[in-house]
Formats: C-alpha cells, sequence, structure tokens
C-alpha cells in the first residue's frame, strides 16, 4: 500500500491529521527521501566506476559485460529519479498542510478554512502526484492554489461567496486609499472574481 492510498483510506486523513500527526507523516517521507538520494549517488558513482574500468578494458567481451552492468545501473537511477519526484511531491504536501494546520492553531481558529481538503481535491493531488511529468516546481504551483481554491470553499460555506469576499477586500482597499473611485472599485471588483473563477476550474 502505498503512502496515499494510506492516507486516503486509514482512519486519518490528510483531512482529518492533526499538525503533530502530519510532522510524523513528514518526518517519515523526509528519510525515505533522503534514503533515495543516497541511493542516487552510490548509482552515480557505480556508473563512473564502470566507465572507468570499460576506458581501460579492451576485451570485447569484458567490455559488453560493462555496458550492460551500466545500463542495469542507469535503469535502475531513471527508475528511483521516478519514485524520489513522488516522494518529494508527497513531502511538500504534507509539509504545507502540516504549516497551515500549525498557523490555524496559533491562530486560534481550527481546521476552519485553513488547508482544507475536499474529496476532489484529493483526486486532483493524487493524479499530480503520479504524473511523472508534473516536476515538484509544478507540483507546488499546483497544490497552493488547490490549497487556496479549498479555504474559499470554506468561506462559502459559512455564507460568504468568492464575488462578496473580493467586494469586501475591494471596499477595504477604497478605505485605505489604494482605490480612488467606484469605478475602479467596480473593475477590480470584476477581475479579481474573473481570477478567482479561472483558478477554481
Amino acid at each position: 500500500m502505498n503512502f496515499f492510498t494510506w492516507l486516503t483510506t486509514k482512519r486519518k486523513t490528510l483531512a482529518t491529521m492533526s499538525a503533530a500527526e502530519l510532522r510524523a507523516q513528514e518526518m517519515m517521507l523526509e528519510n525515505e527521501r533522503d534514503r533515495m538520494l543516497k541511493r542516487m549517488e552510490k548509482l552515480a558513482g557505480e556508473k563512473h566506476q564502470v566507465i572507468e574500468r570499460g576506458a581501460k578494458e579492451r576485451t570485447p567481451e569484458l567490455r559488453k559485460t560493462y555496458a550492460q552492468q551500466f545500463d542495469l545501473l542507469h535503469t535502475e537511477q531513471m527508475m528511483l529519479s521516478r519514485h524520489l519526484n513522488i516522494r518529494s511531491k508527497e513531502l511538500l504536501t504534507v509539509s504545507r498542510l502540516r504549516m497551515l494546520r500549525e498557523t490555524a492553531q496559533r491562530a486560534g481558529t481550527g481546521m476552519g478554512a485553513f488547508g482544507t481538503i475536499r474529496e476532489k481535491d484529493l483526486a486532483v493531488i493524487e493524479a499530480l502526484i503520479e504524473n511523472d511529468k508534473v516536476t515538484t516546481d509544478m507540483y507546488q504551483e499546483r497544490l497552493d492554489a488547490i490549497l487556496q481554491i479549498g479555504a474559499a470553499a470554506d468561506e462559502e460555506a459559512t455564507g460568504l461567496s468568492a464575488a462578496a469576499g473580493e467586494l469586501l477586500k475591494v471596499w477595504n482597499d477604497m478605505d485605505a486609499g489604494l482605490i480612488s473611485n467606484t469605478a475602479e472599485a467596480f473593475d477590480e471588483a470584476e477581475k479579481r472574481v474573473r481570477e478567482r473563477n479561472r483558478a477554481a476550474e
């Protein structure tokens, strides 16, 4: 059973874990990622040694053996690289949620709008984690967007829609002198709502 299956099928899921529980998972993933990194370094060293031995060898049969050995090491390195990408994204997910939980605890708000994960969010996150083409940097951007969308959904559940929330922010900007008139306020409110809707799609 892989990490994500464990998190979504056991009694405790990503959505219900406390900051301490998330930290424990974070440490487990950090240890596994570090082991993978060390193995990657070892494989790179072994490949270098094979190349050196093959360069000094003049016997065709032995060179062929070295070439096959190099191929095996390279294949293992590529497979390990894929798993490392997955573990890095899993670690990022847990770290992000742990930080949000801790922020919520310091603010005394409980889980509330911080780090809300919905079922459809979990499905998107799992697909992104398993997709080899999604790098850690790309995943970080998408994950942050998903967490923000989750927080927005929490706000809507309390009776404040996305449009209403953005309008309140615009009025606050007017109070602070950042927006000078109602025409500009209207344009800004429309712009923010459109951007929020695009992010939610």
